[in-house]
C-alpha cells in the first residue's frame, strides 16, 4: 500500500516472501497474527511481540503487530483486535485487522479474520473504502461477503490463500456471493484516489507474486 508519505506492507511472512523479502521494501510493516509456518532457519529481526521473523528487506521498517492507534510518517493506522475463529481465538488464536489511511483513502487489511464484526468493532474500525479479505481461510464465502457488506466498502480485494482447484472454487464462491458473475481481469496494481472511488461495490483481483 503506497501513499505519498509512506509505504505500508501487510503480512510479509518469510514463509511467503522468503527470508530476504524478495526486495519488498516499506516504511511500515504490519502482522495480523504470528507466522503459522516459520522457516526453520529463519533469522533476523523479530516482530514486536517476538512471534514473527521479519524478512531482511523489511528489517528497517516500523513494525506493528498489536491493537491500538498509531501515526507513523503522517500515516494513520488503527489495529483492531479480532480473532481467527468464531470462539474468540480458542481454536486458532487472535488476529489484528489494520486500517490504514493513505492519501485520503481508508484501507482495511483484515488478516486471517474468522468471524463477523460486532457494532463495537465496526465503530473502532471506522469508515472503509477498500477491504482486503482472505478467501479460502476460516471464513466461508457467504460470511466473507457478509463481512464486506458490514464494512460498507467501495472496493473489495480478495486475497486467495489456497492453491489450484481449491483456490478457483473458493474465489468463484466468493464472487457469486458478492454478485459478480464474470471474474474481473487480473490487475498488477490498484490506483485509487478519494475522487475515483466507485459508487457501488467493485471487486478487484490483483496478480499474485507467488510463494517461496
Amino acid at each position: 500500500m503506497k501513499g505519498k508519505d509512506a509505504v505500508v506492507v501487510a503480512d510479509a511472512y518469510q514463509a511467503i516472501v522468503g527470508p530476504t523479502g524478495r526486495g519488498i521494501t516499506g516504511d511500515i510493516v504490519t502482522y495480523s497474527h504470528p507466522d503459522d509456518s516459520p522457516l526453520g532457519k529463519g533469522k533476523g529481526r523479530m516482530s514486536r511481540d517476538g512471534s514473527t521473523v521479519i524478512p531482511g528487506s523489511l528489517e528497517e521498517a516500523f513494525c506493528l503487530d498489536g491493537s491500538g492507534e498509531y501515526e507513523i510518517k503522517d500515516v494513520l493506522i488503527t489495529g483492531v483486535r479480532t480473532y481467527r475463529d468464531e470462539h474468540k481465538g480458542k481454536e486458532r488464536g487472535r488476529n489484528v485487522a489494520f486500517t490504514v489511511e493513505l492519501d485520503g483513502v481508508h484501507i482495511i487489511h483484515l488478516g486471517d479474520i474468522g468471524h463477523l464484526l460486532t457494532e463495537d468493532k465496526l465503530t473502532d474500525i471506522g469508515p472503509v473504502d477498500v477491504a482486503c479479505i482472505v478467501i479460502g481461510g476460516a471464513l466461508p464465502a457467504n460470511k466473507a461477503a457478509e463481512l464486506v457488506s458490514q464494512l460498507d466498502a467501495k472496493v473489495v480485494v480478495p486475497m486467495v490463500i489456497c492453491d489450484g482447484a481449491e483456490a478457483t472454487e473458493a474465489l468463484a464462491k466468493f464472487l457469486h456471493e458478492v454478485g459478480v458473475s464474470t471474474p474481473p481481469a487480473l490487475q498488477s496494481k490498484l490506483v485509487l484516489m478519494p475522487s475515483s472511488l466507485p459508487g457501488e461495490l467493485t471487486t478487484v483481483l490483483l496478480e499474485q507474486r507467488g510463494k517461496v
